[in-house]
């Protein structure tokens, strides 16, 4: 597996370190590769084409482009046994000095946050993938508020305490999944009064005392449950009460990381005001990206992709323009 993450993290880098972005994608990418990322490009298919709508957008709109990695991890996809897929986040650091996907430029340093999902094919190369953009969080940087109201602390992804989220050697990959799956399955049943939810802190609770929980451009980060309660869990169920998750295409485990997507992974109604944006009671969905690092048997880290420039699009509003 360390040979297969080092050599996708290193296409995926030649995509935009590169002189020809097209022969680096002829190395890394299947020619046929179904890719599918955040609104408003959604779906791409085939090689050339992720070349046209998304590498050369990014390097025309982000001067002297390049991939920072944070987290780099790969493993069999237990929702799908026998593929192998690469995962990760991190951003994309340049001066923002053109348009990007209806994005005005600031002319400043920016950092572009991506989370990606890849199944390689059988030659290693990339068949399919999934990648969120934070084009809110690309706003904020850029002076603009993409919404209303803001909840959490706006700021980059720090990348894992431990600073080993790149191609991790150690830890229990099988265990930290198991952690991060029983999390999920404790996670529907909580006190609408409280937001508390049984088997989530405390003693056997599954989340470290010390939380840390990352969070999309509009929701922000925040730190210990009540933080992560505040900021995101109590706002989120307000205006979704209905809201049901765990739909994923992909669970892996890898070291002392996990992560988890669903493509979408939500359904959920309307019903409450959320950052800013009046109630449409609206049927919606939510792509969804979770990294977890788990540490003596609790979950330490927590970093969320989520795909808010898709669920404002299904509310009716256009936030980047």
């Amino acid at each position: 597996m360390t040979d297969q993450r080092t050599a996708t993290a290193a296409g995926l880098a030649a995509l935009f370190a590169a002189s020809d972005p097209t022969r680096a994608a002829s190395v890394c990418l299947a020619p046929d590769v179904a890719w599918d990322m955040n609104a408003p490009v959604d779906t791409v298919t085939g090689r050339d084409a992720v070349v046209e709508r998304v590498v050369q957008p990014i390097r025309s709109a982000l001067t002297g482009a390049h991939r920072r990695p944070e987290l780099v991890i790969g493993g069999i996809n237990s929702r799908d046994t026998g593929t192998t897929w690469i995962a990760g986040f991190g951003h994309i650091v340049g001066t923002h000095d053109g348009p990007l996907w209806g994005v005005a430029p600031s002319g400043r340093l920016a950092f572009l946050r991506y989370g990606e999902f890849h199944r390689l094919d059988d030659t290693g190369q990339i068949a399919q993938s999934r990648v969120i953009f934070d084009l809110p969080d690309l706003m904020h940087q850029a002076g603009r508020q993409p919404f209303p109201e803001r909840l959490g602390t706006e700021l980059l992804f720090p990348g894992p305490a431990t600073h080993d989220g790149v191609c991790p050697d150690t830890g229990d990959g099988a265990s930290s999944l198991r952690l991060v799956e029983r999390m999920l399955g404790d996670l529907h049943v909580y006190d609408p009064k409280t937001g508390e939810s049984d088997g989530q802190t405390g003693t056997g609770g599954t989340w470290a005392d010390d939380m840390l929980w990352y969070g999309p451009g509009g929701v922000g980060s925040n730190f210990r449950w009540d933080g992560f309660k505040k900021d995101h869990r109590a706002p989120f169920l307000s205006a979704f009460p209905d809201r049901k998750g765990g739909n994923h295409y992909c669970r892996i485990g890898d070291g002392n990381y996990a992560a988890v997507s669903g493509w979408p992974s939500m359904t959920m109604t309307h019903r409450g005001d959320y950052l800013g944006l009046r109630a449409t009671n609206r049927a919606l969905t939510l792509r969804v990206m979770d990294f977890y690092r788990c540490a003596d048997g609790r979950i330490a880290e927590n970093w969320v992709l989520l795909d808010y420039v898709d669920l404002a699009r299904q509310m009716g509003h256009d936030i980047l323009r």
